[in-house]
């Protein structure tokens, strides 16, 4: 146990740390119409394998976890493609920025989830993860995302050549 964490746990929460890192910086390049590929390869190899790794945990009945790693294993799939198959042309470009943002977003929107059940300051303030405590977090980190791929849409050209 390092952390309080089992090995596997650790290595699943360290991947989804760098995910989260390297997303707001490849994020924030979207925003200037910078793609930084190397930020986006770190952001999407350790995003996806964060959702890998999550459904390697025991699962005992399909939960709205489950579907989040569904979800987000959809859209990572679909910015890998829009960048390494189609090279963000055309619609790919908007393909690649929404599917990222909104895979970003879910690995964010996880954190917020584990950050109220795991830090009991936050747990004592929404024990159930249904209090407006919670509510309002999630509604304030959902609003930056939407607002973050919206200017990223406009803003972001990708360079031709």
């Amino acid at each position: 146990m390092i952390l309080g964490m089992a090995p596997f746990t650790l290595f699943h929460v360290v991947l989804s740390v760098i995910g989260i890192g390297s997303g707001l910086v490849a994020l924030r390049g979207w925003l200037f119409s910078e793609l930084r590929p190397g930020w986006t390869a770190i952001f999407l190899i350790t995003t996806l394998a964060t959702t890998i790794t999550g459904f390697l945990f025991p699962i005992t009945a399909f939960t709205p976890a489950i579907w989040v790693g569904i979800i987000t294993t959809a859209f990572l799939l679909a910015a890998i493609m829009a960048l390494y198959v189609f090279r963000l042309s055309g619609k790919w470009c908007a393909i690649f920025l929404i599917a990222s943002t909104i895979s970003l977003y879910f690995n964010v929107f996880v954190l917020v989830v584990q950050m109220f059940q795991k830090i009991d300051a936050l747990n004592a303030l929404a024990p159930n993860g249904t209090e407006p405590p919670f509510a309002i977090t999630q509604g304030i980190v959902l609003l930056a995302f939407a607002t973050a791929g919206y200017l990223s849409l406009r803003r972001f050209r990708p360079a031709v050549g």
